[in-house]
């Protein structure tokens, strides 16, 4: 179905090559999974396929990519829209209609379908995805998993016989992400259609791929193989597949059911461990004496429609603390409502005790600072080095400050670039250092890992983690499970606009089967979150086995 055959792909301008002999076939009805690091041509692959590059992006193609015979070299993307459906890391830059039935059926009218079978194929899309509720809604006041689900319908409906999808369940909450892959998987096993979708959350997706493709960039091979061979020696592993190197399994689990499998002598050998209660507690709240974030009756809307219901809510300094919840929850209008946004119609907002909606702009990027989802919002300049360097002015920090944090944060993103060139990873890499360099008192982030891989994903959790030691308060709008087990000491449930749980993270996450990381769901009932805490447990287990083995020996 999808050919590449010898294929190298160079940038205007670039030094090396994005690609570099790619020899690839994907066959009808299969689901390829292409992961790599941030920035290393996953994208630039997955738009190959449909015609964007080259001909919208430019650069230089040789070898030849061919979809069910037909040559992107020849057929520019308008000629493959009855064959390739599309969607990018942006939903938003995507959409051509005002509401999300008209969206839904662009693509059909487009194609010149008939309107009987526009009208079922919308109606099947609407309850397939469970946008039923929001068909008449505006695009524009949808939130960013709301709006994915919306593009992925779009691409949908058009019935093609391939589907290329980056970055797909991103935005969407555990619930939404496993409908939208269930839906994927029968097109593939059903209706034949190949499905091609990078992912950077691959205890998601991994356990669905027929075949993956990692990009390792660099112009260097690919590498092509079955989810378990190419992720069992793979940085890029899920936890899961981590798990099982630490457990020493000779099998490679790629779901939660497989590994709970493998996993019996694995628990009953941390459920005898003395360790396990310890390190199941090693994670306290700060205890500060001023509050950080204070919000009392606090009630948002958009027009007519409010999203807050009387929010009251505390944060004490130091606390990193998550905001989960379904897709339309209230959680990025939450955010919002913090930096000083979305004035509230009644109820009081403060941020260490100011009101951030009249702080001036000095006095407020020292105070709060919000990476919204769209993280191209924040990004004005015409290249990432100068972005740094106005971000140094316009905050008065010492020249370089900016682009130290993105060296630490992100050190592939090229600092000639425009940020509209970047991926989704690298552009908000880029938002969260210019966000970060002012080291405000309180630090918002709204999906803060969305194109994130897992190695920076790491050097973020990081910087956060010194953030709070040094009193800083961070709040995480996120559907990233993992990131909220490594990092959070608090995680607040949303639901239609009110707080519907709010407690330590371990107690929330654990008594959740939405929430819950994989490591929790496979070891439960214990109370281990991470395949660090695994670790920590088993090396003091073993350190106290050595340490009675000498005694006895004495």
């Amino acid at each position: 179905m999808i050919n590449f055959e010898n294929v190298d792909f160079r940038y205007d301008g670039a030094e090396e090559p994005v690609l570099s002999a790619l020899t690839l076939r994907i066959p009808e009805g299969e689901m390829c999974l292409v992961i790599g690091p941030s920035g290393s041509g996953k994208t630039t692959l997955l738009r190959m396929i449909n015609g964007l590059v080259p001909h919208f992006t430019g650069g230089t193609v040789s070898g030849t990519v061919s979809v069910a015979d037909r040559s992107t070299a020849h057929h520019r993307p308008r000629d493959l829209a009855d064959l390739v459906g599309f969607v990018g890391q942006d939903p938003f830059a995507g959409f051509v209609a005002d509401t999300v039935e008209d969206e839904l059926a662009y693509a059909m009218e487009s194609l010149g379908v008939p309107t009987d079978i526009m009208r079922r194929r919308v109606e099947e899309t609407l309850d397939l995805l469970g946008l039923t509720a929001l068909r008449r809604r505006a695009l524009r006041g949808l939130s960013g998993g709301e709006a994915q689900r919306v593009a992925i319908g779009a691409a949908m409906t058009a019935h093609p016989r391939v589907l290329v999808l980056d970055e797909p369940t991103s935005a969407l909450d555990p619930s939404a992400a496993e409908d939208v892959l269930a839906s994927l998987q029968r097109l593939v096993h059903d209706l034949g259609v190949t499905v091609v979708l990078a992912e950077h959350r691959l205890e998601r997706v991994a356990q669905y791929a027929d075949r993956v493709v990692l990009v390792p960039g660099g112009g260097r091979p690919v590498i092509v193989g079955t989810p378990a061979d190419v992720l069992r020696d793979s940085a890029l592993a899920p936890p899961v597949v981590a798990l099982a190197r630490t457990a020493g399994w000779s099998a490679t689990p790629l779901s939660v059911r497989e590994a709970r499998r493998s996993a019996p002598q694995l628990r009953e050998q941390l459920s005898g461990s003395t360790d396990a209660e310890t390190v199941a507690t090693s994670r306290p709240e700060r205890d500060h004496s001023s509050s950080a974030i204070e919000l009392r009756d606090v009630r948002v809307g958009y027009g007519r429609r409010e999203v807050l219901h009387g929010t009251s809510l505390t944060i004490d300094g130091g606390q990193v603390v998550a905001l989960m919840g379904r897709n339309g929850a209230g959680k990025s209008t939450l955010l919002s409502a913090m930096a000083g946004l979305r004035t509230p119609f009644r109820g009081r907002v403060r941020i260490a005790g100011l009101d951030p909606a009249v702080l001036a702009p000095h006095d407020l990027v020292t105070t709060v600072g919000l990476v919204p989802q769209q993280a191209a919002d924040l990004l004005y300049a015409e290249s990432v080095d100068l972005e740094c360097r106005q971000t140094d002015r316009d905050a008065q920090l010492a020249p370089g400050t900016t682009a130290a944090v993105l060296a630490r944060i992100a050190p592939w993103v090229p600092k000639n670039a425009h940020p509209a060139d970047l991926s989704e990873g690298s552009r908000l890499a880029v938002a969260l250092s210019v966000v970060l360099a002012p080291d405000p008192t309180v630090l918002l982030l709204d999906e803060p890992t969305r194109g994130l891989d897992l190695s920076a994903k790491d050097l973020l959790i990081q910087v956060l983690r010194e953030a709070a030691e040094r009193g800083r308060t961070v709040v995480l709008a996120t559907h990233d499970v993992e990131l909220v087990a490594e990092v959070a000491s608090r995680t607040i449930v949303v639901a239609d606009g009110e707080i519907v749980a709010d407690g330590t993270t371990r107690r929330i996450v654990t008594s959740s089967p939405m929430f819950a990381p994989q490591v929790s769901k496979v070891l439960a009932p214990l109370e281990l979150l991470t395949v660090r805490e695994v670790e920590s447990v088993l090396a003091r287990t073993l350190a106290t086995s050595e340490r009675d083995g000498k005694d006895q020996i004495s």
